[in-house]
């Protein structure tokens, strides 16, 4: 119960300031311009609270998934007066700005978000910037199947050159079941491959088989288990089991799994000077599996933490939400094309979800979410359909090239296909989002 509280407010603590920042772009861009607002709501519907202020209502409504500022003569179904107040009494190029400016605000707040959060804690996995070498391949994986062996390294992934396995991982996770062209390196042999990634339940994003090439650092023990008794600690550094040299916790697990219950030497990396230490693993519970399985109790997940200055912070802020544009644009072309599947975009449960856990991490975690709900919002909301911010932008451009504004009857049409197209996206997403937090729903409606 407490942690469902907390996913509920940090969701409306994280949408309403999205929703603020986005409204008050289109709000602030339209006084600038004299345009006469008549309504800044949050959220939608019946009106609960607010209070006015010259000709503007400002107002929190009853249904809190996203909010409005109505302009004045706004609505074309309307007749116009002529007043030099209203939304269509104003040229274009500032109604294209009062239309951009929502979006806008959004990307630029979640520039100004990461920009702060990466000066106070840049965090990133070890392995992300390092040149995309693989650490191990799962068995019966497409990388597998290929032949792809430890020790090979990535050269180039479709038209990327010496990729990061930062690069690396979006080329995979948004290729299911299409083919994705890699160049391979293996000592002095260079040769190409095609790799298919498998879809993998319950978003299907593409999975290859592949794991990068990391150290195996124990960051996190578990008290009482195998691990702790033998006296291993965090910071550690695994580099081989039974005298055979492991380069990633998959390996590692694999290992332990063939060998069951038998005794294991570690051998490890402490303070610079090796060790050897001897674990007999037992078995024992693995969250998020329903299963048990052969454990010795620690954990490898290595980061790399530093503080950037703020020109350092602000340039990888704009790189990072620049790269997450692209991938934003990649993912919503792919959908079109139905090259990936509905099921990788989470709604309001999966918000929720995501934002319970990010407020149990820290203010960061919560900033860091923020930014990236953010810029996922003002790409959407630039899509050239109608109701959208996109639609009015590319409307007007279309009334640009005529000379003239589009007839009322044709306005109306379109309005009314956007708005059941949008609400049929909303359904589709709301049931993605329930099949994913009940895995059993599917099987149980007809």
């Amino acid at each position: 119960m407490h942690s469902f509280v907390i996913a509920v407010l940090s969701t409306a603590l994280i949408l309403g300031i999205m929703i603020l920042i986005h409204e008050f772009g289109h709000y602030a861009v339209a006084k600038w311009f004299k345009v006469r607002v008549e309504v800044f709501s949050i959220g939608f519907g019946k009106r609960l609270l607010g209070f006015r202020k010259g000709d503007t209502d400002y107002r929190i409504s009853a249904i809190p998934l996203g909010g409005y500022v109505r302009m004045s003569g706004e609505n074309p179904m309307e007749p116009r007066t002529g007043d030099p107040g209203e939304f269509l009494s104003h040229p274009r190029w500032q109604r294209f700005l009062i239309a951009v400016a929502g979006p806008a605000m959004n990307i630029l707040l979640a520039i100004g978000l990461l920009t702060a959060v990466y000066m106070v804690r840049y965090q990133h996995p070890a392995w992300a910037g390092k040149p995309a070498v693989i650490g191990w391949v799962l068995e019966d994986t497409p990388a597998a199947k290929a032949g792809l062996q430890p020790g090979d390294r990535i050269v180039r992934i479709d038209g990327v050159q010496n990729p990061t396995w930062e690069q690396v991982l979006p080329k995979e996770v948004l290729s299911p079941n299409q083919a994705v062209h890699v160049e391979i390196q293996r000592g002095n042999l260079t040769f190409s491959k095609n790799i298919v990634p498998v879809p993998l339940p319950p978003e299907q994003w593409g999975s290859a088989g592949w794991v990068p090439d990391q150290p195996n650092i124990v960051t996190d023990l578990e008290p009482g288990m195998p691990a702790d008794k033998a006296g291993i600690k965090i910071g550690d550094n695994i580099v081989a089991v039974n005298n055979t040299t492991v380069r990633s916790m998959p390996e590692v697990i694999r290992f332990l799994q063939n060998n069951k219950e038998k005794p294991v030497e570690f051998t490890l990396v402490r303070n610079g000077q090796e060790k050897k230490v001897t674990v007999t693993p037992q078995m024992a519970d693995v969250e998020g599996l329903s299963e048990q399985r052969w454990r010795v109790g620690f954990r490898s997940e290595p980061v790399e933490i530093v503080k950037l200055p703020f020109t350092a912070a602000f340039r990888k802020s704009l790189e990072d939400n620049k790269k997450n544009s692209y991938l934003i644009l990649e993912l919503a072309q792919k959908m079109v094309r139905r090259k990936i599947s509905m099921k990788q975009i989470d709604g309001p449960i999966g918000i929720g979800r995501a934002a319970g856990q990010a407020a149990r991490q820290g203010v960061g975690s919560m900033a860091a979410l923020t930014a990236a709900i953010s810029l996922n919002l003002g790409i959407f909301n630039l899509f050239p359909i109608p109701i959208l911010d996109g639609g009015v932008i590319l409307m007007l451009f279309i009334e640009s090239l005529m000379g003239h504004d589009i007839s009322l009857r044709i306005k109306e049409r379109v309005y009314q296909v956007a708005f059941v197209f949008l609400l049929l996206f909303a359904v589709m997403v709301i049931y993605n989002d329930l099949v994913k937090t009940l895995p059993g729903l599917a099987q149980r409606l007809p």
